[in-house]
Formats: structure tokens, sequence, C-alpha cells
């Protein structure tokens, strides 16, 4: 496993791919296979926003990019249906350095955020008010300015992904202790500009 993705994510160096994966129902059918495993483009539908028909069609572009593929269906599934399954249980990309792929990173990196912000809406209006009292006070926020080099801030980000794998790798073995539950990290590292 590479130090620079310690969680096995699918790689995506393609400005194509990125601007692909920037379209907010390809981003929400990919985040939803990621999480919940195979489904059908029926199934997607309706998270996802979109008819089946259309759902559908984004699947085969995501498939263009190998981000998802078309697979055999769960056991007890209807044999006769296209069950679509994410490659990985995450993606990464790095900014590119060329016009077009930073037009497209940044695309792509939009559109995270925008679903980065509304699931911790989502959490703030739906979750959290159900939550255990133990778990509500293991939900935070912090807002903390560092002041960092370039390498300073690129040590910072690697530390917490080393630091957060074991538990991305390990839950996948089927170990997951019965007070387990899923809990969503969602980091953004926003450099300020400077005067």
């Amino acid at each position: 496993m590479s130090l620079r993705n310690p969680y096995g994510d699918f790689e995506i160096t393609d400005p194509q791919a990125m601007r692909a994966l920037a379209h907010p129902v390809r981003l929400a059918a990919l985040s939803y296979l990621q999480k919940n495993g195979p489904a059908t483009a029926t199934q997607l539908s309706e998270h996802v926003g979109a008819s089946p028909s259309v759902t559908s069609w984004h699947l085969r572009h995501l498939a263009t990019f190998g981000l998802v593929v078309d697979g055999p269906p769960p056991s007890g599934s209807d044999r006769r249906q296209r069950w679509w399954n994410a490659v990985a249980r995450g993606f990464r990309y790095a900014m590119p350095d060329t016009p077009e792929g930073t037009e497209a990173g940044r695309l792509l990196r939009t559109e995270m955020m925008n679903e980065a912000l509304e699931s911790a809406q989502h959490w703030i209006a739906e979750t959290e008010p159900v939550l255990d009292p133990e778990w509500s006070r293991l939900g935070g926020s912090a807002n903390t300015l560092l002041v960092l080099t370039p390498a300073e801030a690129e040590a910072v980000e690697s530390a917490i992904e080393q630091l957060l794998a074991p538990y991305v790798q390990r839950r996948d073995a089927g170990d997951t202790p019965a007070d387990a539950r899923p809990v969503r990290y969602l980091r953004m590292s926003l450099p300020e500009a400077t005067t």
C-alpha cells in the first residue's frame, strides 16, 4: 500500500475523468456505491435525483473511466438486472498542473465540497438529533489556522491519513467491534491567499 494512498483509493489522473466525476449525479452515484455496495440504476435513482435511465447513462459514463463496473448481482438478487459496483472504497486525485487539468480539478473539488457541506447539513438536521448522547458528544468540528510550508502541509495530510488508515482498512476484514458504527470524517484543507 502506497504511503501516498494508504486506503487503496482509486487514483484519478485524467482531467476528463475529473470533469466527468464533477457532475452531481455521477458523484452522488459513486458515493452511494462506495458507502452501500452494489446497486442497480433504478435503486440509485432514488438517491441521486435522476430517473433510472439517466442514472444508468451516468453510470456507463463513470465506467468509461474505470470508476464503476457492472458485475454479478448480490446473492439472491435478480440476475436479469444490471448491478453496479464502485471499483474502490474511495477515490483521490492531485490537482493537475495544466490549465485544462486545473480547471477540471477545480470543478471536481467544488462538487466534492458541495457534497460534503450537504452531508454536514443533513447530519445536523437529521442524524445528530437522534444520536445517543455518547455519540453526539463525539461529533465535532474545529476551525484551526495552521502556518505551514508546502512540505509541512503535505506531512500533516500524510500523518492524518496514516492515523485513519487502520480504521478504513481493518473494518473491511469483518472484525468490526459490536459497538462500532460508521463515522464520516470530512476534511478540508483551505490554504489562504497571502496579502
